[in-house]
């Protein structure tokens, strides 16, 4: 079966007064999501190994194989948007519930400690790719990041639990080459704690 373009938990136009305009996410969602996916099943159309694979094992399976890098970018991206889409909201963003807020300041000092960890990994990726918080094999969590389309699954780190896409294309009609500022913003104003915490369990 084909993977498909997952619609969007809210409407294009729901995070505009949260600093992310409605043509920001017809771009990124409608047009770059799509085209990881498209490539991607044009990629296990044409290879009998990855057939029957689910995006989780495509993943392991390309990952660190150079003849595999352009499977592993596209897959690892459809992975990386899927966790990205809900881990925003236009009702809850930027609200921290009582449990993620504790185990955050048990494991960093403090939300602020925590914050700024992020918008530096978010900050100082070069070039495209993703800052996350995870949640690491020992129970603690902590912050990583990762070039272009990989992320914790493929790296083993731990487990994903919010993601910032910091490739130009998801904030540069709403903050220009202002990285930093949409890090900000995001923490403050869009990141979806609450569903970090489901993640969490």
């Amino acid at each position: 079966m084909a993977f498909e373009l997952p619609a969007l938990p809210y409407s294009h136009a729901a995070l505009v007064a949260h600093g992310m305009c409605q043509e920001t996410l017809e771009l990124h969602h409608d047009k770059h999501h799509q085209a990881y996916v498209t490539a991607l099943n044009g990629f296990v159309e044409k290879n009998a190994e990855l057939q029957g694979k689910t995006l989780e094992e495509i993943i392991h399976h390309t990952h660190g194989k150079a003849d595999m890098a352009p499977v592993f970018n596209n897959a690892g991206q459809h992975w990386n948007h899927n966790l990205f889409w809900p881990a925003m909201s236009p009702t809850d963003g930027g609200k921290i519930p009582a449990k993620l807020e504790a185990k955050l300041t048990e494991d960093f000092g403090s939300v602020d400690k925590f914050k700024d960890a992020f918008k530096t990994a978010a900050t100082t990726q070069f070039g495209s790719g993703w800052a996350w918080l995870i949640l690491t094999p020992a129970g603690k969590l902590a912050v990583t990041k990762t070039p272009n389309g990989s992320n914790p699954l493929a790296t083993k780190e731990g487990t994903a639990l919010l993601g910032i896409d910091v490739w130009e294309h998801s904030y540069y009609l709403d903050f220009r080459n202002r990285r930093p500022d949409y890090v900000t913003n995001w923490l403050d104003k869009i990141a979806h704690y609450a569903y970090a915490e489901h993640l969490m369990g």
